[in-house]
């Protein structure tokens, strides 16, 4: 559509169209580096590419979406999306086109093509970031989408994906990430060495969540409130060496089944552990980062 919410052009209805094709291609990882595009899908994760697009053009920053296709039906339901399409094309598709381009059996009515982030994580760390998320060869799109929207939610400033991790620009892993992906910079095909390398030259503390780690996240939790409701207080000997959560930190979430490596362990500060009261043998990467993304966050908003 135009500024005034018109068609630019006629209705599309041929699924087997090239323009069709091209959008369907992005499922495809070797389209999406090529092009340097991906697709979000469905009302919620169009919504929010929209917002943030509009958010970055008003503050002068990179395009965000490409392009948007869409039924009447789906505008006729939601026409908030086409007021935040307003100035970028929107195409008016029968369902048929948006069964073909998309990866989901039900699109729901619109997708948007979206360009992918180029954000640097020494841009984020000069803006004087608190609090990162690194996830080291996390395969699972589920699991990496929920590590990004658990990111988001506490308010993290940026989250980062070693070069082996899974491709966040996934369909599968842009929809777990449930419009999260577009609310904070997220860094992929990042190499761990340099990555470890730029957090040490901005000061930031390491910490590995680590199954296995010597410090107790419930004690450096403790430790936190002890030092906001009385900064004076004398401390144990046995604490003056462990962490401080409210310091920046950047968290080291690992593989899903080996965890984190041997190199990747001796490059954190300091091996966290989430203690278990129950069972279970450990929890999985995703509700891991989510407790100690969030024991951070509460310590740093304090």
């Amino acid at each position: 559509m135009n500024l005034e919410g018109r068609p630019q052009a006629p209705l599309m209805s041929n699924p087997r169209a090239d323009r069709v094709r091209d959008v369907a291609r992005l499922a495809g990882r070797s389209s999406r580096l090529k092009s340097g595009r991906f697709l979000a899908e469905g009302p919620q994760a169009v919504r929010e590419a929209l917002s943030a697009h509009r958010a970055a053009a008003a503050n002068g920053g990179s395009a965000v979406v490409h392009e948007v296709y869409a039924t009447q039906a789906c505008l006729d339901r939601l026409p908030e999306l086409a007021d935040l399409a307003r100035g970028l094309t929107l195409r008016l598709a029968t369902d048929e086109v948006l069964a073909a381009m998309a990866d989901t059996v039900s699109p729901q009515g619109v997708v948007a093509v979206c360009n992918m982030s180029t954000a640097r994580l020494q841009d984020v760390l000069a803006g004087g970031a608190k609090l990162v998320a690194v996830l080291c060869e996390v395969r699972d799109p589920g699991n990496a989408g929920t590590v990004l929207r658990a990111a988001d939610s506490a308010g993290a400033d940026a989250v980062v994906l070693t070069a082996s991790s899974v491709d966040i620009y996934n369909p599968k892993a842009v929809r777990s990430t449930a419009g999260s992906l577009f609310h904070l910079p997220v860094v992929t095909g990042a190499d761990f060495g340099a990555v470890i390398e730029a957090l040490g030259t901005a000061g930031v503390t390491v910490l590995a969540a680590d199954g296995y780690g010597s410090v107790n996240l419930d004690r450096l939790q403790d430790l936190s409130a002890v030092r906001r409701l009385a900064p004076a207080a004398d401390r144990h000997n046995d604490d003056a060496g462990l962490p401080q959560l409210e310091a920046p930190t950047a968290w080291l979430f690992g593989n899903e089944a080996q965890g984190l490596s041997d190199a990747e362990l001796a490059a954190a500060h300091h091996r966290v552990a989430v203690p278990l009261y129950g069972s279970a043998e450990s929890l999985n990467v995703g509700t891991a980062a989510t407790v100690c993304l969030y024991a951070s966050a509460r310590a740093q908003n304090r």
